[in-house]
């Protein structure tokens, strides 16, 4: 779903609206073939000058954003299956099973009139490889094939390795799918729980929850907590804390349950899991989270989860 790494997307001239379609200028067009041929760690070095106020230390990374940004240059082989929102289903299915997987309407090969006439009268448009490929289809009849098919299109002529170099989105082969939308007991998207797991050694687990609520409306909030859902004074890129805390979820020991034993293979990786209905729907593993050029605040937390990853 669309989040912090659309930070990222803006940042080189690529918002999730381009992605839709919205027309650029000729000079827009310009600056975004020019970035699209500079060499990849010359283009990471000025994003990251231009979002975090300094250039990055890539060869001895210190900071959290150092490290993730390092990440993207040189990923772990697993990263492109994993990050790939198709492929990573069969890891969730063995690793805690079939029931935290949003149910999957259909995955064609081609998106056809057909395929539409064939979908519920509710559900969510998604691509597979990168971020902030979604579509939110509450009513099937206030949308059309034609709109569907113009923006998903779109999406697959998207290159995500491009928008901010993380190198592992090159290998996923892209498709377009179709998952049921999942809504909580009021009828409202479920907030998302975001997840960053950090395995220091065997044994030693540390979990930070960033609890994105309201986030389809044009006031989305962004708050941490820790294990025990204290309210973290931390706040993380262009989303505002909220005043109150939220109650803590029924079921958050189960929630980092289940990010454990997804995060165990990593040293870290963010866990996105929704949990509507006291259920707990898997929605993807983040391995380098705002591509290592989202600004954590204050910026010691920068330097403190530096240390665990």
């Amino acid at each position: 779903m669309v989040e912090a790494d659309q930070q990222a997307d803006s940042a080189i001239g690529t918002t999730a609206s381009n992605t839709e379609g919205t027309a650029m200028s000729v000079s827009e067009k310009s600056k975004n073939i020019l970035k699209k041929w500079l060499p990849d760690v010359l283009f990471v070095n000025l994003l990251y000058r231009m979002k975090i106020g300094r250039f990055p230390r890539l060869a001895h990374p210190v900071t959290f954003n150092e490290k993730i940004l390092r990440r993207s240059l040189y990923p772990d082989p697993r990263f492109a299956d994993l990050a790939d929102k198709l492929l990573v289903r069969e890891y969730v299915r063995n690793a805690i099973g079939e029931e935290h997987l949003i149910p999957l309407l259909t995955r064609p090969d081609v998106f056809t009139d057909e395929v539409f006439n064939s979908l519920p009268s509710s559900f969510v448009m998604k691509a597979n490889h990168g971020s902030g490929f979604v579509k939110i289809v509450r009513d099937k009849a206030k949308t059309s094939f034609e709109e569907l098919h113009s923006l998903a299109e779109r999406w697959l002529a998207t290159n995500f390795y491009h928008v901010a170099r993380e190198r592992h989105y090159r290998k996923i082969k892209r498709h377009v799918f179709f998952e049921a939308l999942l809504l909580d007991c009021d009828g409202n998207l479920p907030a998302d729980f975001k997840i960053h797991c950090f395995n220091q050694t065997p044994g030693k687990q540390r979990a930070f929850i960033l609890h994105i609520s309201d986030r389809f409306t044009p006031n989305p909030r962004g708050d941490f907590y820790d294990e025990e859902w204290n309210h973290l004074d931390i706040s993380i890129g262009h989303y505002p804390r909220s005043k109150i805390a939220s109650p803590q979820p029924d079921n958050l020991d189960a929630m980092l349950a289940k990010a454990r034993v997804l995060s165990s293979s990593f040293d870290y990786v963010r866990v996105d899991l929704y949990a509507p209905l006291a259920r707990i729907y898997f929605g993807e593993l983040t391995f380098t989270p705002g591509a290592g050029v989202y600004p954590l605040y204050p910026e010691s937390v920068d330097y403190e989860w530096g240390c665990m990853l």
